[in-house]
C-alpha cells in the first residue's frame, strides 16, 4: 500500500514546534510565582482582613534564609486586588527576579477601606502594625528584621506608606511613594480625601485637623530627631528610609508640585537618599505601571542590606522618563 513521504520541511517544521513547545514548557517552569488572596480576623477592626500575598517562584517556607518582605498599598477607594489586576506587579516581580534585578521576595498587598490612618471610618494604621504585619510574620517565611521590610504605596497608598515609614524608620529598609497623596498644607479641591470617611466627621465635613496632623508634615520634625545623629561620634536612633517617588507631569491632582515639596522637605533630613520619577501621563494605571520596576529596583538596594545607606553619592534625581 502506498504511502506518502512527508517532505523534508516538514519534519524540520515538527522538530521546531516540539523544542519551541518545549522551551515555553521550561520557561513558565521556571518562572511559577503564585498570587493568593487570603483574610484574617483582625481584632482590631473587628471584622476580617483581606490581603493578597505573590509567593516568588518555588517559594520554600523551610529555607534557610527568610525573604525580604514588601508591603504594597492601594489606592483611595481601591481594594488588594488592584496591584495584581491593575498594576502588573506579579509580572514586573517575575521579570525583575529573573534578570536578577532585584531577589525573591514576598510582596504583600493589604486592603483597607480607610487612607491606612486611623481615621473616622476604620483605625487602619493600627491594624496595619498590630495586625497585619504580625500575621504575616508568623505565617510566611519573611524577614522580621528592619533590612528585609520595605513599604510602598499609589496615591494614597503612597501617603500610607510615607507616613508609615517616617513614623516607623525602625521597621523599613524603604519606601517608596507612586504619585503620593500627600498634599500639604490640604488636598486639592478635586481630590477624593474631601469625601472619604476616613476623614469625614460626625458633622459630615471634611476634618481639616486630622488631615493635618496625619499627613507627612506633621512626622518630619520627629522621624528627622531619629534619624539624625547627635554628634560627630553618635549614631542616630534609627537609620532613615530611602524614599523613591514618582508622579506623573499631567496629573489632575498636581502631583508633580507636591512631589517636589516631597522631596525639598526629605532632601533637608535625608539629601543623599530621596529620588524623583516624573513620567508623561496623568494620576493613571499607566504612569503608576510605569514607575513601578524603578521603584522596586530603588528599594532593593536597601531592603535585602544589612549595612547603613552610604552618605557619600547622592542619589537623588529628577528624571523624565518616555516609558
Amino acid at each position: 500500500m502506498f504511502k506518502p513521504k512527508l517532505p523534508h520541511f516538514s519534519y524540520r517544521f515538527n522538530v521546531l514546534l516540539t523544542t519551541l513547545i518545549g522551551w515555553l514548557t521550561l520557561s513558565g517552569h521556571s518562572m511559577a510565582s503564585e498570587v493568593e488572596h487570603h483574610q484574617f480576623f483582625s481584632p482590631t477592626l473587628g471584622y476580617d482582613y483581606p490581603y493578597s500575598v505573590y509567593l516568588p517562584d518555588q517559594y520554600d517556607a523551610q529555607a534557610t534564609d527568610a525573604y525580604p518582605v514588601i508591603y504594597m498599598l492601594h489606592g483611595s477607594f481601591g481594594t488588594d486586588r488592584d496591584w495584581v489586576s491593575r498594576g502588573n506587579l506579579q509580572q514586573v516581580a517575575d521579570r525583575l527576579i529573573r534578570a536578577g534585578h532585584i531577589p525573591p521576595a514576598v510582596f504583600i498587598m493589604p486592603g483597607s477601606r480607610s487612607w491606612w490612618v486611623d481615621g473616622h471610618n476604620e483605625p487602619a494604621r493600627s491594624a496595619f502594625f498590630d495586625d497585619l504585619m504580625p500575621h504575616v510574620e508568623a505565617t510566611y517565611h519573611v524577614g522580621q528584621e528592619r533590612h528585609l521590610r520595605g513599604v510602598a504605596g499609589l496615591s494614597a497608598g503612597g501617603y500610607g506608606a510615607l507616613n508609615f515609614a517616617l513614623e516607623r524608620p525602625d521597621l523599613f529598609a524603604a519606601v517608596a511613594a507612586l504619585s503620593p497623596a500627600s498634599y500639604a498644607p490640604l488636598p486639592p479641591r478635586n481630590s477624593s480625601a474631601w469625601r472619604h470617611p476616613a476623614f469625614i466627621n460626625e458633622q459630615g465635613q471634611f476634618d481639616r485637623g486630622l488631615w493635618e496632623s496625619l499627613n507627612y508634615t506633621a512626622h518630619l520634625e520627629e522621624y528627622r530627631f531619629l534619624v539624625t545623629p547627635r554628634g560627630p561620634e553618635e549614631q542616630s536612633e534609627a537609620p532613615y528610609v530611602p524614599l523613591y517617588i514618582s508622579a506623573g507631569r499631567s496629573d489632575v491632582y498636581d502631583a508633580e508640585f507636591h512631589a517636589r515639596l516631597l522631596r525639598q522637605s526629605m532632601e533637608r533630613i535625608q539629601p543623599d537618599a530621596v529620588r524623583l520619577d516624573l513620567y508623561p501621563g496623568g494620576h493613571t494605571w499607566q504612569v503608576w505601571r510605569a514607575s513601578l520596576p524603578a521603584a522596586l529596583n530603588f528599594m532593593f538596594q536597601h531592603v535585602g542590606h544589612l549595612h547603613r545607606p552610604a552618605a557619600t553619592e547622592p542619589v537623588n534625581t529628577d528624571t523624565a522618563n518616555s516609558s
